[in-house]
């Protein structure tokens, strides 16, 4: 399924409606080159789930974790763009976090593999401008999608 995203503020209201599906033990994973609107989604997914702050790309502290009352459940967003060996993965405990929170994760590359249950988006340029997103959607998110 690919969906259009004509600008940033349609990306980020994508996010807002993601957010509204969004449970404990979900892993979203935001595929796509620099620039695409990675971040920008997961603005619009911390925003729907009541962030009223800045939110910033964890590209350096790699992780960044929002609980409540800032957010609905609590959200591990993480940023994979500098991991360049796999065992810095393990320190991470990603695993672990899916446990008791909800987990976006960009760059999702860097992992050795994915866990079944991801809904992987993949942003990329649009002929004619805007953003084309591409979900892969499995069986685990069947009742929520497409988000309404």
């Amino acid at each position: 399924m690919t969906v259009l995203l004509v600008d940033a503020a349609a990306t980020e209201e994508f996010g807002r409606r993601l957010a509204a599906t969004l449970r404990v033990g979900d892993l979203v994973a935001l595929s796509g080159a620099l620039g695409a609107g990675k971040t920008t989604l997961a603005r619009g997914v911390l925003k729907g789930l009541g962030h009223q702050g800045e939110v910033a790309s964890p590209s350096f502290p790699i992780v960044i974790t929002y609980a409540p009352p800032d957010v609905r459940l609590p959200l591990w967003h993480v940023d994979l763009y500098r991991i360049e060996d796999p065992a810095e993965l393990e320190e991470l405990g990603l695993g672990e976090a899916l446990a008791d929170s909800a987990m976006l994760i960009e760059w999702p590359e860097r992992l050795p593999a994915l866990w079944p249950e991801t809904l992987l988006l993949t942003l990329a340029d649009a002929p004619g401008g805007g953003r084309a997103l591409t979900a892969h959607v499995p069986p685990a998110w069947g009742g929520r999608w497409p988000l309404r």
